[in-house]
């Protein structure tokens, strides 16, 4: 009995000091933990209460209900031609950038050498470098009169050379190239932590048996990548809905609105017509859209069989 009474009497203290550890922990984090809270999460509120209002920054907010919810359906002659501009980005954006990453880490993952390193480091540069620099040069790449691509399209024989992105033909392709250029090395990287999972004992058996490089390819590496592949899908997805800054800087939703999306409708709105009460609206509704879209992916990896 004095052996178990001690035995308790021990685990109660040690239950008190790591209680009181924990207590002195959130002690000292709380302010943050306030802060954090009552500036994100107060702020998300209050958009949601403005998106019922008709605020403007110049007057009081007034209760309008689902007005500009209704609206944005309705009566909006741009919300729907900027939607479709804002899923041509994803629909282009996704797949390209998927494959286009995919290739460039199964080629690092092979090269092996003191280069790769480098290699690695130059593709994945883009991404971290501001997106309002990399639109600055590729303003330049992109000027019809003294940008370098059409010098070398014209330097190669092709004298009708694109606008680019004077052209409401070319302005969304434009971009496109853009975003994958910087997106792909990000991506990239994610793909190749994946590849160095994979056992090379698999390729080795399925060197035994005589695969081809294309049927390693199809029955090793992309069912084994599939985790990876779909945590990056939800990653393009939202990263292209939420395309934003690149446009802000080198198109301002021109020419002619073919590539203004709904991200920069809503910082037109609030920004620049200071309709707060309905960018607030739009702002909620992408959001819904957004969150649709990704839940359904969530449902198709569930149904084929993911984790």
């Amino acid at each position: 009995m004095t052996e178990k009474s001690r035995s308790e009497r021990g685990g109660r203290r040690r239950f008190n000091l790591k209680r009181r550890e924990a207590c002195t922990g959130w002690l000292f984090v709380s302010p943050a933990l306030i802060g954090f809270s009552i500036f994100t999460f107060g702020s998300i509120l209050y958009s949601l209460y403005l998106s019922f209002t008709d605020y403007n920054l110049l007057s009081k907010p007034n209760w309008l209900g689902l007005q500009n919810y209704v609206k944005a359906f309705t009566d909006d002659q741009y919300f729907y031609p900027y939607f479709g501009n804002t899923f041509y980005f994803v629909v282009a954006l996704v797949p390209i950038v998927l494959v286009v990453s995919l290739l460039l880490a199964i080629l690092i993952n092979k090269k092996a050498g003191r280069l790769t390193k480098g290699y690695r480091v130059a593709l994945f540069l883009p991404s971290i470098t501001s997106t309002v620099a990399v639109s600055m040069v590729w303003l330049w790449i992109f000027n019809p009169d003294m940008g370098i691509l059409n010098n070398i399209l014209t330097a190669i024989g092709l004298n009708d050379v694109p606008l680019w992105l004077g052209d409401p033909a070319w302005s969304k392709p434009a971009l496109v190239i853009m975003r994958v250029w910087q997106m792909s090395g990000y991506y990239m990287l994610m793909f190749l932590a994946g590849l160095q999972t994979i056992p090379e004992t698999l390729y080795e058996a399925a060197d035994v048996d005589g695969a081809t490089g294309w049927q390693k390819f199809i029955r090793i590496t992309v069912p084994m990548l599939s985790n990876t592949t779909f945590v990056v899908a939800i990653l393009l997805v939202i990263e292209a809905f939420n395309m934003f800054e690149s446009i802000f800087v080198m198109t301002q939703g021109g020419p002619l609105g073919s590539t203004s999306t709904i991200m920069y409708y809503i910082y037109e709105q609030g920004f620049t017509n200071y309709n707060m009460g309905y960018a607030s609206a739009l702002a909620w509704i992408f959001f819904a859209i957004i969150l649709v879209v990704t839940l359904i992916q969530y449902r198709f990896r569930h149904e084929q069989g993911g984790e």
